[in-house]
């Protein structure tokens, strides 16, 4: 992420004015101005590192003056006391941007981390981790970045990425008469070439129907492992295969085996817990 698209740098200055962080009078009425200082930001914890480079955008968001040297890359395996950046300058400056520096950090590390674990406890299968669009409103680039730093995949960055059809487009065209299989072909009909178009089924009989019909991706939705290898069995190759609902850590071993083709878990983005991460301030 060497190259922040400028949708981030308006989600950084908007949490920067969010926070005053212009207008600090702790910092204006204690700390000289001048007074240098070195941060260390530091790992408190283990897990994956994501947003290093977004952290470090914020701290020259501050003051371009800093000298904010990043030591490892997103991506990067984290145990406790691990050093992920030096900023040196103005002990104002940092003081100023390190509380929404390190909520971006430790966000998109907590997010990074969770995926790492679905990914190892998978390790072996054929299946994917996959993101869903349950993410932090306004953050949405950042998390899906962090999902991939973590070793996990994409599932649709917005609505305009892909046709998927859910419970309640069904239930809208069944009151217009229409089944599951019309409902697809209607869809394969209105897509442009390069549209996907994804069915959320709830039952193998489903599945097989969803797969007749021409449906590129098929979801199981909510299913036990068993309905799991049942409907990857009728589909036979005619679609790939999503599992999606429920899925936990406990589970997603099982999920896997049953030979789906993604396993997406939307509590890696809407549920995840934020990577213990510090900033430590040293004075020259």
């Amino acid at each position: 992420m060497s190259q922040l698209p400028p949708e981030v740098y308006n989600l950084i200055d908007a949490a920067l004015s969010e926070d005053q962080a212009f207008n600090d009078p702790t910092t204006q009425a204690l700390v000289p101005q001048g007074i240098q200082a070195v941060g260390m930001i530091r790992a408190k914890g283990n897990g994956m590192l994501a947003g290093i480079e977004v952290s470090q955008s914020v701290f020259l968001r501050i003051d371009s003056s800093l000298d904010v040297r990043v030591l490892l890359p997103d991506g990067s395996a984290l145990t406790p006391g691990t050093d992920l950046a030096r900023i040196e300058g103005d002990a104002g400056s940092i003081l100023r941007a390190e509380r929404v520096a390190l909520n971006f950090l430790q966000r998109m590390s907590g997010i990074a981390s969770d995926t790492n674990q679905y990914v190892m406890a998978i390790e072996g299968s054929q299946a994917r981790i996959v993101d869903t669009r349950k993410t932090a409103p306004g953050h949405r680039y950042l998390d899906k970045y962090a999902v991939r730093m973590g070793g996990g995949h994409n599932h649709r960055l917005n609505l305009a990425d892909g046709i998927l059809i859910k419970d309640n487009h069904i239930e809208a065209l069944r009151s217009q008469e229409m089944g599951l299989q019309d409902v697809i072909r209607l869809a394969l009909s209105n897509a442009s070439h390069t549209i996907k178009v994804e069915v959320e089924v709830e039952t193998v009989q489903e599945a097989g129907e969803a797969a007749a019909a021409g449906a590129h991706v098929i979801l199981l939705d909510n299913m036990s492992p068993e309905m799991m290898r049942q409907a990857v069995d009728i589909i036979d190759g005619r679609a790939a295969v999503e599992a999606s609902g429920g899925i936990s850590l406990e589970t997603v071993r099982a999920v896997a085996a049953s030979g789906v083709d993604l396993i997406s878990v939307g509590g890696l983005t809407h549920s995840t817990k934020a990577l213990d991460i510090s900033l430590d301030l040293e004075f020259q």
